[in-house]
C-alpha cells in the first residue's frame, strides 16, 4: 500500500485542525496543519490542501507534490509559478447556496427600491417612491458555469428570464439565450441585471469596459461577485456617472483590500461588500476534500479539476 503524506496550510487552520485527521485513512499519514509555510515538510508532502496565495510559497520547492487540494475557487497565484505537473482541484460546488442569497438580496433590493423607501423614511414622507417586479426581467450571467447553476430554480420561481455569456455560448438549461464575448453587446442589450460570475483569466480580464456598459440599458444592475480583474474602473465610474448603469453592487476588487481612497467608496451608486458574497468555509471544503481524497487513492477522476491552460 502506498503512504501519501499531506500538508494542510491555511490561514484558517485553527478551524481545519478539527476537521482533517478524522478524515484520513491508514495510508495517508499528517505532515501539519498550519498557517506558516517554513512548517509544511516540503521534501517529502505529496497532498497539499492550502489557501494557493500561500501554496505558491511552498510549491516550487515541493518536488513530491503530486495533487493539491485548492480552498478558494479561483487560483490566479499559481499561474504565476513554472511548476505545473502536479493534479490541482478548485473549491467549486460549495459557494451555489451563499451566491444564491447574495444575488437574489440585491435583485430584490433594487428592484422594490429599498433606498428610495429608506429615503422616503428619513424625510417622513409618505407618498410611497414605488417599485418593480422581478417577474418578467432580464438577467444576464457572464460566467454561467457551476455557481451560477445554483441560482436558476430561485430565478424561475421569480419569473425571471435568464441569458448567460460563457466560453462557448452552447445552449444550457435554465437559460433562454446563450452568448459569447463575440456578442456581448447583444447580450448586455438585454440585461436589466448584469451578474459578473467570470474566473480571472486573460479572456475575461477588462471584458466589462466602456464599450460593454454603452450597450446597456440605462436603468440595468451590475452585480460583481466573480472578479475585480472583469472590470475596467475607469469605465465603471463613467457610465455610472453618465446614466449608462443605474447602479453597481461589487464584491470584489483589482487591488484587494480595496484602497480606503479609493473613490469606489463614496459613489452614491455603488454598494461594497468586501468580498464576501460567498466564502471559503473549513466543513465545506472538509467535505470537498474528503470526496476528493477518495477519489485520488483510489485512482478516479477528480472533482473541479483545475485546467492551467484555461485558467479556471
Amino acid at each position: 500500500m502506498n503512504t501519501h503524506k499531506l500538508a494542510v496550510l491555511s490561514n484558517e487552520a485553527q478551524e481545519y485542525a478539527p476537521l482533517i485527521p478524522a478524515l484520513l485513512p491508514d495510508n495517508v499519514v499528517l505532515d501539519c496543519i498550519t498557517t506558516e509555510p517554513g512548517d509544511v515538510d516540503k521534501e517529502n508532502v505529496t497532498i497539499l490542501l492550502a489557501d494557493p496565495d500561500l501554496a505558491a510559497l511552498v510549491i516550487p520547492q515541493m518536488p513530491a507534490l503530486k495533487w493539491f487540494q485548492s480552498v478558494w475557487a479561483g487560483n490566479r497565484p499559481l499561474l504565476a509559478l513554472d511548476r505545473q505537473d502536479y493534479l490541482l482541484t478548485a473549491a467549486k460546488g460549495i459557494f451555489g447556496v451563499q451566491m444564491r442569497e447574495y444575488v437574489f438580496t440585491w435583485l430584490l433590493h433594487y428592484s422594490r427600491s429599498v433606498d428610495d423607501y429608506a429615503q422616503a423614511q428619513r424625510n417622513a414622507v409618505w407618498s410611497p417612491p414605488g417599485y418593480a417586479r422581478l417577474q418578467g426581467k432580464t438577467l444576464g450571467i457572464t460566467g454561467a458555469g457551476s455557481i451560477a447553476d445554483a441560482l436558476l430554480p430561485v430565478a424561475e420561481v421569480f419569473g425571471l428570464n435568464v441569458i448567460g455569456l460563457s466560453r462557448s455560448g452552447k445552449p444550457k438549461a435554465g437559460y433562454t439565450a446563450m452568448y459569447t464575448q463575440a456578442s456581448a453587446h447583444e447580450f448586455a442589450g438585454r440585461c436589466d441585471f448584469v451578474l459578473n460570475l467570470m474566473p480571472d483569466t486573460p479572456d475575461t480580464r477588462g471584458l466589462l469596459n466602456a464599450d460593454f456598459f454603452s450597450a446597456l440599458p440605462g436603468e440595468c444592475v451590475l452585480i460583481n461577485a466573480g472578479r475585480g480583474s472583469a472590470i475596467v474602473e475607469e469605465d465603471l465610474l463613467f457610465s455610472l456617472d453618465n446614466g449608462h448603469l443605474k447602479a453597481a453592487v461589487l464584491d470584489v476588487f483589482n487591488k484587494e483590500p480595496l484602497p480606503a481612497t479609493h473613490p469606489f467608496w463614496q459613489h452614491p451608486k455603488i454598494k461594497i461588500t468586501q468580498h464576501t458574497a460567498a466564502e471559503s468555509r473549513p466543513a465545506d471544503v472538509a467535505a470537498l476534500f474528503a470526496d476528493n481524497l477518495q477519489r485520488y487513492l483510489s485512482r478516479q477522476p477528480l472533482m473541479h479539476q483545475f485546467d492551467f491552460t484555461r485558467g479556471y
